[in-house]
């Protein structure tokens, strides 16, 4: 069995609003082989960057496109595979973008390795230890206090116990911020878990003085609140606060983790499957596991990155919570023909082969806007 084909396509919804959303858009990997199985997989990353390093052509021995690097492969040979590509774009790639597309052909690879063997991607990973997990609805802020407490009465009337609010308008004042997350507590109720996003908009000073105060509402963590390059703050922070101090969606591959796990810079290491793959994913569970911190998925895209997600996540040990975005978007709930969603709160881990999950072709063919590789 090799590679015959490596196929990239962008979709696009028709309405993108001005907001920090990535389920508006979406890039699609597809590997297939010269005996017809076919795997598909996605990147959280700018669609078109991701196409043009896909279809990039060879310029020299580590500046090379991934299709040119894939065709003639063994599909099976996910590590191998891996360290090439990694190899082969050292010039271009080595984190961000690169390791993006990378993770889209990685992804591609396990969901067809999952279909040659007949397995879910989890088995093939070592074993799931949850058949379900305890999901948290993410979701944008409100523009004040009182749209914000609505949006968690949404949230929490649709069964879930647990509900992120995240980004815009956080960080304009300390009087909106406080307002922002006493509405947030008022909308879950008492009893909800209430986790919060700052969207990486203060110093570490003033994110501790933020963490004292979101304390007071019991937030059960709070998320990216420093420039996500802030290593030292991060860990600075995290011996200070009074709450865990989450973050990790923006980092590509094992080497953007290593110093977050070395340091000991954080308490929850959240891993996108869209930006990492599932090679660089379940070594960056392991060491996050030996390093005694938790662990939780990031997903703010289609169902193909949220059912990645619960695969890998259900191999970790002390899974806790599933990231679901609760986003409106057609992208989110069309894109395959099985809805990937929580039920009650709860959300069930994929058992068929591979992603488990199946692309509806007919809304791919809708909203496809650019295509490669075919």
């Amino acid at each position: 069995m090799k590679i015959a084909k490596v196929v990239c396509q962008i979709l696009r919804i028709q309405n993108v609003a001005a907001k920090t959303a990535s389920c508006q858009d979406a890039v699609l990997v597809r590997v297939q082989t010269d005996d017809g199985l076919a795997g598909v997989g996605e990147a959280d990353s700018s669609p078109e960057v991701v196409k043009s390093i896909v279809d990039a052509p060879f310029s020299h021995n580590i500046a090379c496109g991934l299709r040119e690097l894939l065709i003639g492969e063994n599909p099976l040979e996910t590590e191998r595979l891996w360290q090439k590509m990694y190899r082969r774009t050292m010039y271009f790639g080595r984190t961000g973008v690169g390791i993006t597309a990378m993770a889209a052909v990685d992804m591609a690879l396990w969901d067809l390795k999952g279909k040659a063997f007949g397995q879910p991607i989890h088995r093939l990973l070592g074993g799931k230890f949850h058949n379900k997990i305890r999901a948290y609805a993410s979701i944008l802020f409100g523009k004040n206090g009182a749209e914000t407490r609505e949006i968690g009465r949404k949230w929490t009337a649709a069964g879930y116990t647990a509900v992120k609010f995240g980004w815009e308008p956080m960080g304009e004042s300390e009087a909106l911020d406080r307002e922002l997350v006493q509405g947030a507590r008022e909308g879950i109720g008492e009893d909800g878990t209430l986790l919060i996003d700052a969207g990486c908009v203060w110093d570490a000073r003033t994110a501790l003085r933020r963490a004292h105060a979101f304390a007071e509402q019991r937030a059960e963590w709070l998320e990216e609140p420093l420039r996500q390059d802030d290593i030292e703050g991060y860990r600075w922070l995290r011996d200070r606060s009074p709450i865990p101090i989450a973050a990790g969606e923006g980092e590509c591959g094992r080497e953007s983790f290593r110093p977050f796990i070395e340091q000991r810079a954080l308490d929850v290491f959240q891993v996108d499957l869209a930006r990492n793959g599932f090679t660089d994913a379940a070594y960056i569970r392991q060491r996050v596991e030996e390093s005694g911190a938790r662990l939780c998925n990031h997903c703010y895209t289609s169902p193909l990155t949220a059912a990645a997600s619960l695969h890998w996540l259900a191999t970790c040990r002390d899974a806790f919570l599933f990231e679901d975005c609760v986003e409106d978007s057609p992208l989110r709930h069309e894109l395959t023909h099985e809805r990937v969603q929580a039920v009650d709160g709860w959300i069930s881990i994929p058992d068929g082969p591979g992603l488990g999950v199946t692309l509806n072709e007919d809304f791919v063919r809708r909203h496809l806007i650019a295509e490669s590789g075919r």
